[in-house]
């Protein structure tokens, strides 16, 4: 479905990608591990082409798109939900959820995927009218994955999506993840907390320093001495 290969990025002198190559297939959770710094955000900007590549190709269900501009790759079904959430602030969370299918055509069927989004986030049904940016961390990051998915995304990126939320919050923010992919959607997942990330995912790469040290079966992985020393606390 989505494959990268040889992708370097660099900010100025600093190389942040160093030639990374990697797939997903569909129906699959891949999981991005790794440090601060490690690459992973720059790696789905780069996906999504927000930042410019300096080498290396990305294809999306047999297309290159590589170099095509980041609203016709929405339009794609690859969808991106960023890290810090990064809702729309003063509107309501309905305004929000709509504002994740402005791409879209089909607008009869909005309302019923609104319905799908309440059943994953029972709270946005009870905040609907509210205004978002009075929502909880937790919340906030509901309404994030929530109007990704009004996209239909075909392949969701997922960045960080439990930075900052209370360890409740967390654990939902996983079930969620694996409801959704039960669905069919696949999920690229860039997260630190590298123990949840495995335990949801089918396979994963490690990141360090702009480069693919380790990839493999995500529960493999898990039992790896030395991604348990590096990030898993032993």
């Amino acid at each position: 479905m989505l494959s990268v290969k040889d992708l370097h990025v660099s900010y100025g002198a600093i190389k942040a990608l160093r030639g990374i190559s990697f797939d997903v297939n569909e129906g699959e959770i891949i999981s991005l591990i790794g440090s601060n710094g490690a690459g992973k955000t720059t790696t789905l900007h780069a996906v999504s082409n927000i930042i410019k590549k300096q080498s290396g190709t990305v294809s999306f269900n047999g297309q290159d798109i590589t170099d095509m501009q980041p609203d016709l790759i929405v339009r794609q079904n690859l969808i991106q939900v960023p890290e810090g959430r990064r809702i729309f602030q003063n509107m309501s969370v309905r305004e929000n959820l709509e504002m994740g299918a402005y791409t879209r055509e089909d607008k009869s069927n909005i309302k019923a995927d609104m319905e799908m989004v309440f059943e994953l986030f029972p709270r946005l049904k009870e905040r609907i009218g509210q205004i978002s940016g009075t929502l909880s961390g937790g919340e906030l990051q509901m309404l994030a994955m929530g109007r990704g998915l009004m996209a239909r995304p075909k392949l969701l990126l997922l960045d960080e999506p439990s930075m900052g939320l209370a360890p409740i919050f967390v654990d939902e923010i996983f079930e969620i993840i694996t409801k959704i992919n039960s669905t069919g959607t696949t999920i690229l997942l860039v997260e630190q907390n590298a123990y949840k990330a495995l335990s949801v995912s089918h396979r994963a790469y490690i990141l360090e320093t702009g480069a693919i040290t380790k990839s493999g079966d995500a529960k493999a992985l898990i039992s790896d001495p030395a991604v348990k020393a590096a990030y898993l606390g032993g």
